[in-house]
């Protein structure tokens, strides 16, 4: 029997059972029943209901951010602005949702010809555990608003997060049911995919997951958007702010236990700021304050699961007998793994070359732009690169140098509901947020009236 765990206290939250297939299939018929009376239900009305949302949202937020600290380590502070930056995604989409879904007029020989865009039906999510309510929302939202009804198949070790989110959509009282948590296991995901009800699958997750549900996808010609991992650099240039750089790398790095795809995770600096950098980021990362994810002084929380630190410790490991050096940190205690910083890192070693899904920095120097764009583009991944320079206009002549989804100067890498979210390579494919995202689980349908 599946359970929930601490990965404080490593004690038992509780204990559930998987949906049974006959169950699924129930809950899918639900699913379709219900697009049929949302889809064709006018956008205005269908706004009305996320208004509900962001009041149920911010009326549980701190339920919902207590049973997230609980289940995968993350500083309750931090909890509680994930929560807070799902209200505000309900809200870009409120403001800008008619404006992106409404007929779009061309001008072409016909006598009128226009693009409509309408809802595919039910949308499957794989969700992970690193941001349990943020990840849902962003895939969520926008399907949902856009007419689909959504089934989410959540991380196995946040079931209590993923049962909250059935139940604040219910608290909002919209009137067909658009959300249903599947509580299923990883092997039931592709019969779920290849029941003809689903039209649609959006996965948040591993390269492995990615690879299966793409797959799985793909077979049966239905779209698929994948959201998967990262390995970004932070590039410091010779002529970077310093005091601007580093409280942002401290912060891009080790941001919810640096448990999050668009972390930072290789630290490029230039060769005349590589000592002062080394110096004054491990002192900055020596002060955090690690604890109790639901003390509300905690900067570092634990890994999610005991699993994942083993994961860490075996990384960082692998590289020290390679040759790197431990600055600060490099040690663990059960699902805890100390901040750490490695410098005398070399391009083969795990800690630069593998994605490290924890607080680790590895600090490697460069000489030149070339060598950093090098360095940077030596990945699998290509999910989004932070660069800090004063001379931001020469910068904006080279970004196409940059194999990634997103390149942010000056800022750490982050998702805004604003801006198109993903990235190309082994970090998937598909666009979540902004127009992009509302557009992917819809048929833009073409109309041509002679």
């Amino acid at each position: 029997m599946p359970v929930t765990t601490n990965p404080y206290n490593l004690e038992t939250l509780s204990e559930y059972q998987y949906f049974l297939d006959f169950q699924v299939i129930q809950m899918l018929e639900i699913s379709q029943k219900s697009f049929q009376k949302w889809g064709k239900m006018p956008l205005k009305k269908r706004l009305k209901f996320i208004k509900n949302l962001i009041f149920v949202l911010t009326k549980q937020q701190h339920l919902l951010a207590e049973t997230c600290s609980k289940e995968m380590g993350k500083p309750v502070k931090q909890a509680i602005a994930e929560v807070k930056k799902c209200g505000l995604l309900c809200e870009y989409y409120l403001e800008h949702a008619e404006s992106f879904l409404e007929n779009k007029n061309i001008k072409t020989e016909a006598g009128e010809s226009f693009v409509t865009h309408e809802p595919l039906g039910v949308i499957l999510g794989v969700m992970p555990w690193n941001f349990p309510y943020w990840q849902v929302f962003r895939f969520a939202i926008p399907a949902i608003i856009a007419g689909n009804t959504v089934v989410v198949k959540h991380a196995s070790n946040v079931a209590g997060c993923a049962a909250l989110l059935e139940d604040i959509f219910k608290e909002a009282e919209f009137p067909e049911i658009v959300y249903q948590n599947l509580q299923i296991s990883g092997e039931q995901v592709k019969n779920v995919i290849e029941n003809p009800v689903i039209k649609g699958v959006s996965l948040t997750g591993s390269e492995k997951a990615g690879a299966s549900v793409a797959s799985a996808a793909a077979n049966l010609i239905k779209k698929s958007v994948l959201e998967l991992g990262g390995s970004n650099a932070f590039i410091v240039l010779e002529d970077a702010d310093l005091d601007e750089a580093i409280p942002v790398a401290v912060t891009a790095r080790m941001q919810n236990t640096g448990q999050s795809c668009i972390a930072a995770k290789r630290f490029i600096v230039h060769k005349s700021l590589y000592n002062e950098f080394v110096s004054r980021f491990t002192e900055e990362v020596k002060k955090m304050k690690c604890g109790d994810p639901l003390d509300e002084s905690t900067e570092i929380g634990t890994l999610a699961r005991v699993d994942l630190a083993e994961d860490i410790e075996k990384q960082v490991d692998k590289s020290v007998k390679m040759g790197a050096r431990i600055v600060t940190g490099g040690k663990r205690k059960d699902a805890f793994y100390e901040p750490t910083v490695l410098v005398d890192v070399t391009t083969d070693m795990p800690v630069f070359n593998e994605e490290v899904f924890g607080p680790v920095a590895p600090v490697v120097a460069f000489g030149t732009f070339e060598e950093a764009v090098e360095l940077s583009n030596n990945s699998s991944f290509g999910l989004g690169v932070n660069i800090f320079t004063k001379d931001v206009e020469t910068l904006k002549q080279k970004i196409h140098l940059f194999e990634e989804g997103a390149v942010f100067v000056n800022a750490m890498v982050k998702s805004d509901p604003a801006l198109p979210f993903g990235g190309i390579n082994k970090s998937g494919f598909g666009r979540e947020l902004a127009e992009n995202g509302i557009k992917e689980f819809v048929n833009v349908k073409t109309v041509y009236i002679k």
